[in-house]
C-alpha cells in the first residue's frame, strides 16, 4: 500500500496470545477500595452512558464489571499526542488536572475491559495488560505518521488532535478497493481530526495485521489524510513524490 507504514512490532512477551478486539491499548499491581464486589457495574449500566463526542465513547468507569474476577489497573497513561485544550470538554479520554492536561490520556485497563464489554466483546482479564499496550503503541505509531504527513505543511509548526472516531465497520473507500482485488480488510478505522494551526483536518487510518516477528504481533498502519479538499489531494501527490525519492 502507498505510504503505509513498516510493520510495527508490539512490545509484548512471545508466550502472551493475543486476543484480536476491534480497537486493541502498563499495568501495575495496585488496586483500591473501588474494586469491591458491592461496587460493580453491569454492562446495561455501561450502555447507558452518555457518549462522549470527542472521542465517539462514553465516559467509561473505573469500577469492575458484573462478570470480572481479577481486579484491574485504574491507572491511565498519559500519550505524546497533544490535544486541543476545551474548557467545555470533561472527556475520560482527557486529564484536565497538570502539566498533563496537554495531551491526550488513554483508558485504564479497567476501562478497556469495560469498553470490551459493553462491546460484547470478551476477552480474559488476563490478556488485558497486553491489549492495552497495543492500543497505545499503535495510536502512538499513528501520530508519528500524522506528523510525517503535516510535515509538507512547514508554514504550521503545531499540530493537535482534536478528537477521533473509531468507525471498525466502516470499510474506508481505499481498502474496499483493496478488498475487490483480494487484500486483507483491515481490523480497525479510525478517523482522526487534526488541528493543523486553526484548520481542521481529517485522516483516516487503517489498521491491519502483519506477519509476526520473532514470535511477537505486527501491524502495518495506513495513514492518509481524508480527500475531502483539494489540498488533502495535493499532500497525497507530494506524499507519493517524496516516498519515490527515497
Amino acid at each position: 500500500m502507498d505510504n503505509q507504514s513498516s510493520s510495527p512490532t508490539c512490545p509484548v512477551s512471545k508466550s502472551e496470545k493475543i486476543n484480536s478486539a476491534k480497537c486493541p491499548v502498563k499495568h501495575d499491581k495496585h488496586q483500591d477500595d473501588q474494586h469491591s464486589a458491592s461496587n460493580k457495574v453491569s454492562t446495561a449500566t455501561i450502555e447507558s452512558l452518555e457518549i462522549d463526542p470527542v472521542n465517539n465513547m462514553p465516559n467509561l468507569p473505573q469500577q469492575m464489571h458484573q462478570n470480572q474476577q481479577v481486579p484491574l489497573s485504574t491507572e491511565r497513561e498519559i500519550s505524546s499526542i497533544p490535544r486541543q485544550i476545551n474548557a467545555e470538554v470533561d472527556s475520560h479520554m482527557l486529564k484536565n488536572t497538570d502539566e498533563n492536561s496537554n495531551y491526550w490520556e488513554y483508558p485504564s485497563p479497567q476501562q478497556f475491559y469495560n469498553a470490551l464489554m459493553r462491546k460484547g466483546q470478551g476477552v480474559e482479564e488476563h490478556h488485558i495488560d497486553t491489549v492495552v499496550q497495543i492500543h497505545n503503541f499503535l495510536n502512538e505509531g499513528a501520530w508519528k505518521e500524522v506528523l510525517k504527513w503535516e510535515s509538507l505543511h512547514r508554514e504550521c509548526k503545531i499540530h493537535k488532535l482534536i478528537s477521533l472516531q473509531g468507525r471498525p465497520d466502516d470499510l474506508s473507500p481505499k481498502a474496499r478497493i483493496y478488498g475487490w482485488f483480494g487484500g486483507a480488510k483491515p481490523f480497525d478505522r479510525h478517523d482522526w481530526y487534526v488541528d493543523r494551526c486553526g484548520k481542521k483536518v481529517r485522516y483516516v487510518i487503517d489498521y491491519y495485521e502483519a506477519p509476526s516477528e520473532d514470535g511477537n504481533p505486527a501491524f502495518n498502519l495506513d495513514v492518509r489524510p481524508a480527500l475531502d479538499s483539494f489540498e488533502s489531494l495535493v499532500s497525497r501527490v507530494k506524499m507519493l513524490f517524496k516516498s519515490d525519492e527515497k
